[in-house]
Protein backbone atom coordinates (compact mmCIF):
# COMPACT_ATOMS: atom_id res chain seq x y z
CA UNK A 1 0.00 0.00 0.00
CA UNK A 2 1.37 3.77 -0.45
CA UNK A 3 3.08 5.11 2.37
CA UNK A 4 1.19 8.35 2.01
CA UNK A 5 -2.02 6.76 2.44
CA UNK A 6 -1.17 4.59 5.25
CA UNK A 7 0.78 6.91 6.97
CA UNK A 8 -2.75 9.60 7.22
CA UNK A 9 -5.03 6.45 7.76
CA UNK A 10 -2.97 5.53 11.14
CA UNK A 11 -2.60 9.26 12.22
CA UNK A 12 -6.67 9.79 11.52
CA UNK A 13 -6.93 6.79 13.47
CA UNK A 14 -4.87 7.31 16.65
CA UNK A 15 -6.17 10.85 16.68
CA UNK A 16 -9.88 9.59 16.86
CA UNK A 17 -9.03 7.02 19.38
CA UNK A 18 -7.54 9.81 21.36
CA UNK A 19 -11.07 11.31 21.87
CA UNK A 20 -12.96 8.48 22.54
CA UNK A 21 -10.09 6.75 24.57
CA UNK A 22 -8.33 9.45 26.55
CA UNK A 23 -7.17 6.92 29.31
CA UNK A 24 -5.22 4.77 26.70
CA UNK A 25 -3.72 7.80 24.87
CA UNK A 26 -0.54 6.21 25.17
CA UNK A 27 -1.29 2.98 24.38
CA UNK A 28 -2.87 4.22 21.09
CA UNK A 29 0.21 6.64 20.89
CA UNK A 30 3.03 4.21 20.60
CA UNK A 31 1.00 1.21 18.95
CA UNK A 32 0.27 3.74 16.26
CA UNK A 33 4.40 4.78 16.00
CA UNK A 34 5.52 0.95 16.01
CA UNK A 35 3.02 0.19 13.08
CA UNK A 36 4.54 3.00 10.76
CA UNK A 37 7.98 1.76 11.43
CA UNK A 38 6.61 -1.74 10.86
CA UNK A 39 4.84 -0.82 7.67
CA UNK A 40 8.39 1.06 6.52
CA UNK A 41 6.91 4.58 6.18
CA UNK A 42 8.76 5.66 8.61
CA UNK A 43 12.42 4.24 9.21
CA UNK A 44 13.60 3.32 12.84
CA UNK A 45 16.38 5.89 12.37
CA UNK A 46 13.82 8.59 10.82
CA UNK A 47 11.42 8.19 14.16
CA UNK A 48 14.69 8.07 16.52
CA UNK A 49 15.43 11.67 15.05
CA UNK A 50 11.84 12.84 14.39
CA UNK A 51 11.71 12.63 18.61
CA UNK A 52 12.38 16.54 19.61
CA UNK A 53 15.13 15.39 22.49
CA UNK A 54 15.65 18.64 23.45
CA UNK A 55 11.97 19.16 24.36
CA UNK A 56 12.31 15.67 26.39
CA UNK A 57 15.20 16.45 28.16
CA UNK A 58 13.35 19.48 29.23
CA UNK A 59 9.76 17.50 29.78
CA UNK A 60 11.19 14.56 32.22
CA UNK A 61 13.78 17.44 33.84
CA UNK A 62 11.01 19.97 35.07
CA UNK A 63 8.85 16.90 36.13
CA UNK A 64 12.02 15.79 38.80
CA UNK A 65 12.36 19.49 39.89
CA UNK A 66 8.97 20.15 39.99
CA UNK A 67 8.31 16.32 42.41
CA UNK A 68 10.84 17.41 45.09
CA UNK A 69 9.31 21.28 44.81
CA UNK A 70 6.30 19.74 45.74
CA UNK A 71 7.14 17.72 48.69
CA UNK A 72 9.25 20.63 49.96
CA UNK A 73 5.71 22.10 50.86
CA UNK A 74 7.08 25.85 49.79
CA UNK A 75 4.35 26.62 47.19
CA UNK A 76 1.84 25.16 49.89
CA UNK A 77 3.49 27.39 52.55
CA UNK A 78 2.79 30.60 50.52
CA UNK A 79 -0.61 29.49 49.40
CA UNK A 80 -1.36 29.77 53.28
CA UNK A 81 0.44 32.87 53.88
CA UNK A 82 -1.66 34.01 51.00
CA UNK A 83 -5.00 33.29 52.57
CA UNK A 84 -4.34 34.81 55.86
CA UNK A 85 -3.04 38.18 54.27
CA UNK A 86 -6.77 38.47 52.35
CA UNK A 87 -9.19 40.66 53.06
CA UNK A 88 -11.76 38.57 52.39
CA UNK A 89 -13.01 34.72 50.80
CA UNK A 90 -13.68 36.54 47.18
CA UNK A 91 -10.08 38.01 46.97
CA UNK A 92 -8.53 34.65 49.15
CA UNK A 93 -9.73 32.83 46.39
CA UNK A 94 -8.22 35.29 43.78
CA UNK A 95 -5.29 34.95 45.41
CA UNK A 96 -5.06 31.47 45.22
CA UNK A 97 -5.46 31.57 41.54
CA UNK A 98 -2.94 34.08 41.05
CA UNK A 99 -0.31 31.80 43.20
CA UNK A 100 -1.75 28.94 41.29
CA UNK A 101 -0.97 30.75 37.45
CA UNK A 102 2.86 31.54 39.26
CA UNK A 103 3.56 28.63 39.76
CA UNK A 104 2.56 27.27 36.53
CA UNK A 105 4.26 29.45 34.61
CA UNK A 106 7.60 27.19 35.71
CA UNK A 107 5.91 23.85 36.61
CA UNK A 108 3.81 21.07 35.03
CA UNK A 109 0.43 21.77 35.36
CA UNK A 110 -1.19 18.74 36.71
CA UNK A 111 1.91 19.05 39.32
CA UNK A 112 0.41 22.69 39.97
CA UNK A 113 -2.87 21.74 40.95
CA UNK A 114 -1.86 18.98 42.78
CA UNK A 115 0.40 21.16 44.62
CA UNK A 116 -2.39 24.48 45.46
CA UNK A 117 -5.46 22.03 45.74
CA UNK A 118 -5.15 20.78 49.31
CA UNK A 119 -5.10 24.70 50.25
CA UNK A 120 -8.30 24.94 48.37
CA UNK A 121 -10.11 22.26 49.69
CA UNK A 122 -8.81 23.15 53.27
CA UNK A 123 -10.71 26.60 52.72
CA UNK A 124 -13.90 25.80 51.56
CA UNK A 125 -14.03 23.47 54.31
CA UNK A 126 -13.28 25.82 57.05
CA UNK A 127 -15.69 28.00 55.24
CA UNK A 128 -18.36 25.98 54.45
CA UNK A 129 -18.19 26.62 50.62
CA UNK A 130 -18.78 24.02 47.82
CA UNK A 131 -15.23 23.79 46.66
CA UNK A 132 -16.40 23.03 42.77
CA UNK A 133 -16.05 26.36 41.45
CA UNK A 134 -12.68 27.35 43.60
CA UNK A 135 -11.20 23.82 41.93
CA UNK A 136 -11.99 24.52 38.57
CA UNK A 137 -10.91 28.31 38.82
CA UNK A 138 -7.41 26.80 40.23
CA UNK A 139 -7.13 24.15 37.25
CA UNK A 140 -8.27 26.98 34.35
CA UNK A 141 -5.55 29.52 35.41
CA UNK A 142 -2.86 27.07 35.91
CA UNK A 143 -3.12 25.98 32.20
CA UNK A 144 -3.54 29.49 31.31
CA UNK A 145 -0.15 30.81 33.19
CA UNK A 146 1.78 27.37 31.72
CA UNK A 147 1.66 28.81 28.31
CA UNK A 148 3.67 31.62 29.19
CA UNK A 149 7.16 30.31 29.92
CA UNK A 150 8.99 27.53 27.72
CA UNK A 151 9.33 25.04 30.59
CA UNK A 152 5.62 25.43 31.72
CA UNK A 153 3.68 22.81 29.89
CA UNK A 154 4.13 20.67 26.54
CA UNK A 155 2.52 22.79 24.46
CA UNK A 156 5.07 25.79 25.27
CA UNK A 157 7.93 23.20 24.87
CA UNK A 158 6.82 21.38 21.32
CA UNK A 159 6.68 25.21 19.86
CA UNK A 160 9.97 26.18 21.51
CA UNK A 161 11.64 23.39 20.02
CA UNK A 162 9.57 23.33 17.07
CA UNK A 163 10.39 27.02 16.13
CA UNK A 164 13.90 26.72 18.05
CA UNK A 165 13.13 29.42 20.62
CA UNK A 166 14.86 29.82 24.03
CA UNK A 167 13.65 30.80 27.42
CA UNK A 168 14.41 34.01 26.79
CA UNK A 169 12.21 34.40 23.26
CA UNK A 170 9.21 34.03 24.96
CA UNK A 171 9.67 36.97 26.58
CA UNK A 172 11.21 39.11 23.39
CA UNK A 173 11.55 37.56 20.14
CA UNK A 174 13.00 39.30 17.66
CA UNK A 175 12.49 42.16 19.21
CA UNK A 176 8.92 42.28 20.06
CA UNK A 177 6.78 41.19 23.18
CA UNK A 178 6.18 37.42 22.79
CA UNK A 179 4.34 35.05 24.28
CA UNK A 180 4.77 35.79 27.85
CA UNK A 181 3.06 39.30 27.27
CA UNK A 182 0.01 37.60 25.25
CA UNK A 183 -0.77 35.56 28.17
CA UNK A 184 -0.41 38.50 30.47
CA UNK A 185 -2.81 40.08 28.71
CA UNK A 186 -5.19 37.14 28.80
CA UNK A 187 -4.60 36.75 32.43
CA UNK A 188 -5.56 39.88 32.94
CA UNK A 189 -9.08 40.16 31.41
CA UNK A 190 -10.02 36.69 32.38
CA UNK A 191 -8.93 38.10 36.41
CA UNK A 192 -12.14 40.25 36.16
CA UNK A 193 -13.96 36.95 35.04
CA UNK A 194 -12.93 35.06 38.36
CA UNK A 195 -13.65 37.88 40.45
CA UNK A 196 -17.07 38.48 39.11
CA UNK A 197 -17.89 34.86 39.56
CA UNK A 198 -16.40 34.82 43.55
CA UNK A 199 -17.23 38.73 44.27
CA UNK A 200 -20.11 37.21 46.77
CA UNK A 201 -17.87 35.99 48.67
CA UNK A 202 -17.41 38.88 51.37
CA UNK A 203 -17.02 36.58 54.53
CA UNK A 204 -13.12 37.35 56.35
CA UNK A 205 -10.97 34.19 56.05
CA UNK A 206 -8.92 32.62 58.66
CA UNK A 207 -6.88 29.46 57.95
CA UNK A 208 -4.98 27.32 60.55
CA UNK A 209 -2.08 27.69 59.61
CA UNK A 210 -0.68 23.87 59.53
CA UNK A 211 2.29 23.64 56.61
CA UNK A 212 5.51 24.19 57.72
CA UNK A 213 8.56 23.77 54.73
CA UNK A 214 10.56 21.01 54.74
CA UNK A 215 13.88 22.76 52.94
CA UNK A 216 14.18 25.65 50.72
CA UNK A 217 16.83 23.39 48.44
CA UNK A 218 14.43 22.33 45.75
CA UNK A 219 13.48 26.55 45.26
CA UNK A 220 16.81 27.11 45.18
CA UNK A 221 17.67 24.22 41.93
CA UNK A 222 13.93 25.55 40.93
CA UNK A 223 15.20 29.88 40.77
CA UNK A 224 18.44 28.33 39.49
CA UNK A 225 17.37 26.21 36.58
CA UNK A 226 15.17 29.32 35.63
CA UNK A 227 18.41 31.44 35.06
CA UNK A 228 20.20 28.72 33.62
CA UNK A 229 17.70 28.25 30.92
CA UNK A 230 17.89 31.99 30.36
CA UNK A 231 21.13 32.53 29.84
CA UNK A 232 21.28 29.00 28.13
CA UNK A 233 19.99 30.95 25.12
CA UNK A 234 23.33 33.31 24.41
CA UNK A 235 25.35 29.49 24.04
CA UNK A 236 22.75 27.74 22.18
CA UNK A 237 20.71 30.39 19.84
CA UNK A 238 19.47 27.29 17.95
CA UNK A 239 17.80 25.89 20.79
CA UNK A 240 19.16 22.42 20.34
CA UNK A 241 20.28 20.81 23.03
CA UNK A 242 21.51 22.97 26.34
CA UNK A 243 18.05 23.63 27.50
CA UNK A 244 16.99 19.58 27.74
CA UNK A 245 20.86 18.81 29.45
CA UNK A 246 20.18 21.45 31.81
CA UNK A 247 16.78 20.45 32.59
CA UNK A 248 17.82 16.85 33.02
CA UNK A 249 20.82 17.47 35.26
CA UNK A 250 18.73 19.92 37.37
CA UNK A 251 16.47 16.37 37.72
CA UNK A 252 19.37 14.26 38.54
CA UNK A 253 19.95 16.24 41.52
CA UNK A 254 17.03 16.75 42.73
CA UNK A 255 17.03 12.56 42.52
CA UNK A 256 20.41 12.86 44.75
CA UNK A 257 19.19 15.64 47.00
CA UNK A 258 15.76 13.34 47.23
CA UNK A 259 17.93 10.70 48.23
CA UNK A 260 20.16 11.56 50.27
CA UNK A 261 18.12 14.24 52.68
CA UNK A 262 14.61 12.80 52.10
CA UNK A 263 16.14 9.20 52.74
CA UNK A 264 14.11 8.70 49.16
CA UNK A 265 14.54 5.74 47.40
CA UNK A 266 15.93 7.11 43.60
CA UNK A 267 14.02 3.85 41.83
CA UNK A 268 10.69 4.70 43.29
CA UNK A 269 11.45 7.96 42.58
CA UNK A 270 12.20 7.09 38.90
CA UNK A 271 9.12 5.06 38.95
CA UNK A 272 6.86 7.91 39.71
CA UNK A 273 7.73 9.74 37.28
CA UNK A 274 5.06 10.41 34.47
CA UNK A 275 6.37 8.09 32.33
CA UNK A 276 2.88 7.73 29.98
CA UNK A 277 3.40 11.22 28.80
CA UNK A 278 7.06 10.83 28.42
CA UNK A 279 6.52 7.99 25.82
CA UNK A 280 3.05 9.53 24.63
CA UNK A 281 5.04 12.88 23.67
CA UNK A 282 7.79 10.85 21.85
CA UNK A 283 5.17 8.72 20.10
CA UNK A 284 3.45 11.55 18.73
CA UNK A 285 6.93 13.06 17.42
CA UNK A 286 6.89 9.78 15.58
CA UNK A 287 3.29 10.17 14.25
CA UNK A 288 3.70 13.62 13.07
CA UNK A 289 7.21 13.20 11.91
CA UNK A 290 5.61 10.14 9.14
CA UNK A 291 3.07 13.11 7.85
CA UNK A 292 5.89 15.53 7.47
CA UNK A 293 7.54 12.63 5.49
CA UNK A 294 4.54 11.91 3.15
CA UNK A 295 4.02 15.26 2.30
CA UNK A 296 0.31 15.33 4.10
CA UNK A 297 1.72 18.75 5.46
CA UNK A 298 2.29 20.76 2.11
CA UNK A 299 -1.21 19.35 0.64
CA UNK A 300 -2.91 20.72 4.27
CA UNK A 301 -0.97 24.02 3.63
CA UNK A 302 -2.04 24.23 0.23
CA UNK A 303 -5.66 24.01 0.71
CA UNK A 304 -5.48 26.24 4.00
CA UNK A 305 -4.05 28.75 1.58
CA UNK A 306 -6.49 28.32 -0.84
CA UNK A 307 -9.19 28.73 1.47
CA UNK A 308 -7.71 31.99 3.13
CA UNK A 309 -6.35 33.89 -0.01
CA UNK A 310 -4.50 36.65 0.90
CA UNK A 311 -6.56 37.22 3.99
CA UNK A 312 -4.04 37.04 6.43
CA UNK A 313 -6.31 38.06 8.69
CA UNK A 314 -8.83 35.47 8.21
CA UNK A 315 -5.67 32.69 8.37
CA UNK A 316 -5.10 33.78 11.71
CA UNK A 317 -8.62 33.83 13.05
CA UNK A 318 -9.28 30.72 11.42
CA UNK A 319 -5.81 28.96 13.30
CA UNK A 320 -6.77 30.53 16.48
CA UNK A 321 -10.36 29.49 16.93
CA UNK A 322 -10.52 26.79 15.45
CA UNK A 323 -8.00 25.41 17.97
CA UNK A 324 -9.75 26.75 20.23
CA UNK A 325 -13.09 24.70 19.59
CA UNK A 326 -11.05 21.82 18.57
CA UNK A 327 -8.87 21.50 22.11
CA UNK A 328 -11.81 21.50 24.09
CA UNK A 329 -12.16 17.98 22.92
CA UNK A 330 -8.68 16.57 21.88
CA UNK A 331 -5.62 16.55 23.70
CA UNK A 332 -4.08 20.07 22.77
CA UNK A 333 -0.36 17.74 22.91
CA UNK A 334 -0.91 16.11 19.70
CA UNK A 335 -3.09 18.27 18.00
CA UNK A 336 -0.37 21.31 18.68
CA UNK A 337 2.59 18.58 17.19
CA UNK A 338 0.16 18.24 14.02
CA UNK A 339 -0.48 22.06 13.36
CA UNK A 340 2.80 23.11 13.94
CA UNK A 341 4.17 22.52 10.50
CA UNK A 342 1.50 23.69 8.83
CA UNK A 343 1.16 26.99 10.26
CA UNK A 344 5.04 27.08 9.22
CA UNK A 345 3.57 26.23 5.58
CA UNK A 346 1.29 27.90 5.25
CA UNK A 347 3.25 31.18 6.39
CA UNK A 348 5.60 30.72 4.21
CA UNK A 349 2.74 30.47 0.92
CA UNK A 350 1.40 33.60 2.55
CA UNK A 351 4.88 35.48 2.62
CA UNK A 352 4.72 36.63 6.63
CA UNK A 353 6.28 36.10 10.05
CA UNK A 354 5.34 32.70 11.04
CA UNK A 355 5.51 33.82 14.27
CA UNK A 356 1.77 35.59 13.71
CA UNK A 357 0.43 32.07 12.84
CA UNK A 358 2.33 30.07 15.45
CA UNK A 359 1.66 32.18 18.35
CA UNK A 360 -1.91 32.41 17.14
CA UNK A 361 -1.43 28.84 17.12
CA UNK A 362 -0.11 28.19 20.64
CA UNK A 363 -3.07 30.42 22.14
CA UNK A 364 -5.75 28.83 20.59
CA UNK A 365 -4.76 25.29 21.43
CA UNK A 366 -3.53 25.61 24.88
CA UNK A 367 -6.30 27.86 26.32
CA UNK A 368 -9.17 25.83 24.35
CA UNK A 369 -8.48 23.00 26.61
CA UNK A 370 -10.17 25.24 29.41
CA UNK A 371 -13.58 25.07 28.36
CA UNK A 372 -14.41 21.37 29.17
CA UNK A 373 -13.37 19.13 32.29
CA UNK A 374 -11.68 16.94 29.54
CA UNK A 375 -9.94 19.35 27.53
CA UNK A 376 -6.81 19.51 29.59
CA UNK A 377 -4.65 16.93 31.84
CA UNK A 378 -5.26 19.75 34.79
CA UNK A 379 -8.71 19.92 34.89
CA UNK A 380 -9.20 15.87 34.28
CA UNK A 381 -7.11 15.71 37.70
CA UNK A 382 -8.65 18.75 39.35
CA UNK A 383 -12.39 16.93 38.69
CA UNK A 384 -10.66 13.52 39.86
CA UNK A 385 -10.09 15.67 43.60
CA UNK A 386 -13.22 16.41 43.42
CA UNK A 387 -14.73 13.46 43.10
CA UNK A 388 -12.42 12.31 45.99
CA UNK A 389 -14.35 14.74 47.72
CA UNK A 390 -17.64 13.57 47.01
CA UNK A 391 -18.37 16.51 44.80
CA UNK A 392 -19.49 15.72 40.90
CA UNK A 393 -18.68 17.98 37.82
CA UNK A 394 -20.94 18.02 35.09
CA UNK A 395 -19.66 19.76 31.73
CA UNK A 396 -22.21 22.53 32.40
CA UNK A 397 -20.65 23.49 35.70
CA UNK A 398 -17.20 23.19 34.47
CA UNK A 399 -18.36 25.39 31.30
CA UNK A 400 -19.77 27.71 33.58
CA UNK A 401 -16.44 29.37 34.39
CA UNK A 402 -14.39 27.67 31.88
CA UNK A 403 -15.86 29.42 28.94
CA UNK A 404 -16.12 32.78 29.68
CA UNK A 405 -12.68 32.55 31.61
CA UNK A 406 -11.20 31.21 28.07
CA UNK A 407 -13.29 33.55 25.61
CA UNK A 408 -11.35 36.66 27.94
CA UNK A 409 -8.59 35.20 27.84
CA UNK A 410 -8.19 33.98 24.26
CA UNK A 411 -9.62 37.42 23.37
CA UNK A 412 -7.45 39.19 24.54
CA UNK A 413 -4.34 37.22 23.37
CA UNK A 414 -5.53 37.39 20.43
CA UNK A 415 -5.47 40.48 19.91
CA UNK A 416 -2.52 40.95 21.52
CA UNK A 417 -0.62 38.69 19.04
CA UNK A 418 -2.50 40.32 16.00
CA UNK A 419 -1.54 44.04 16.96
CA UNK A 420 2.36 43.27 17.38
CA UNK A 421 2.82 40.52 15.22
CA UNK A 422 0.47 41.09 12.25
Amino acid sequence: MNPQIISLSVFILAYALFVFLPAKRTHIAVVSAILLILAKVISPQEAFFAINWNVMGIFVGTLVVADIFMESKVPAYLAELIVDKAKNTSWSILFICALTGFISAFVENVATVLIVAPIALSLSKKLKLNPVKMMIAIAVSSNLQGTATLIGDPPSMLLGGFAKMNFGDFFFYQGRPSIFFAVECGALTSFFVLYFIFRQHKEKTEILAIEKVKSWVPTIILATLIILLALSSFFDTGFSFLAGILCVLAGVISFIWGKFVNKGSILKGIKALDWETTFFLAAIFILVGSIILTGWIEITADFLSKLVGANIFLGYTLIVFVSVILSAFVDNVPYLAAMLPVALSLSDKLAINPSLFLFGLLIGASLGGNITPIGASANIVACGLLKKEGYKVSFKDFAKIGLPFTLAAVAAAYLFIWFVWK
